[in-house]
């Protein structure tokens, strides 16, 4: 596949390479490919579209990928009929290696009763095709976790969906960064090591334990330093809640707080695609 080097985001011919599963939640597909060249991804929770197929469905069905109009061809991808076309779900790039080969880390969440891409990742194998919409420049819009300079400290709130974003932010922070992370997973065989340099404090809420809610569990922890970033992610009910205890009960900037819905309570990612900017909208409005 031939790729325009100027564009911030193509779309990539990838197949499975191997599966791990990291606990009771989570599995890792590693993806390789002669596209993966081209891929460039920004780190931090850089996400990007992954396009899978039907069951029965060999590969994922899609429009012609040789039309340099990204839009031009989800454009003709919508217009195809439901049943048929790839199944698009959003995910976070966990890793990218370029040596020894091209490969690049997705983890997926896994529920008993998930969609069609917690149902594909479940039983993924060496060989499985799928197409990837991401990014071919490291600077690019799909990052979100954005320090400022002027931040002394950082405070993380992730759920087990965003929990790859998290780790991946974790291993990017600088040394001595001061972080309070907040990590919510459903079963305490999710929880995992994680690598950083950062002066991290880190606490994992485990569902099944009992663990408070989101709001509960941050609501007496004093914000480290004095002029802290903040990055909440995972399901937008918790996010929301989140968000606006630190702008309205704490006074943070809401320029200072990133906050990302990656999923929501009886909503279906379709169904949420539909109102794409709810979140954000909405605690806006409560601002």
């Amino acid at each position: 596949m031939t790729h325009a080097e100027t564009a911030p985001f193509q779309f990539f011919s990838l197949h499975v390479d191997r599966t791990r599963r990291l606990g009771p939640s989570l599995v890792r597909v590693t993806f390789t490919g002669d596209d993966l060249k081209a891929f460039a991804s920004g780190g931090r929770d850089q996400s990007l579209s992954l396009f899978l197929p039907h069951p029965g469905q060999e590969a994922p069905i899609l429009p012609a990928l040789d039309d340099p109009d990204m839009y031009a061809i989800l454009g003709a991808w919508r217009a195809m009929p439901e049943d048929e076309r790839a199944v698009m779900r959003s995910y976070t790039v966990r890793e990218q290696r370029t040596e020894p080969v091209h490969e690049v880390d997705i983890d997926f969440a896994l529920h008993g009763d998930g969609g069609p891409a917690c149902r594909w990742a479940g039983r993924a194998e060496p060989g499985d095709r799928v197409v990837a919409l991401g990014p071919a420049v490291a600077e690019n819009t799909g990052v979100r976790f954005r320090l400022p300079a002027d931040a002394d400290s950082v405070l993380i709130w992730a759920d087990e969906t965003a929990l790859p974003a998290a780790s991946a932010i974790l291993e990017w922070l600088p040394a001595e960064t001061r972080a309070r992370v907040f990590l919510e997973v459903p079963y305490s065989g999710d929880r995992t090591e994680l690598t950083t340099e950062a002066d991290a404090t880190i606490s994992w809420l485990v569902r099944e334990e009992g663990a408070p809610s989101a709001v509960d569990a941050v609501r007496g922890v004093e914000l480290p330093g004095g002029v802290p970033y903040v990055w909440i992610a995972g399901e937008s009910g918790s996010v929301k809640a989140l968000r606006r205890h630190f702008v309205r009960e704490r006074g943070l900037d809401r320029r200072r707080v990133t906050f990302v819905g990656y999923w929501r309570k009886g909503l279906s990612e379709d169904a949420l695609r539909e109102v794409p900017d709810e979140v954000r909208e909405e605690a806006r409005r409560e601002a």
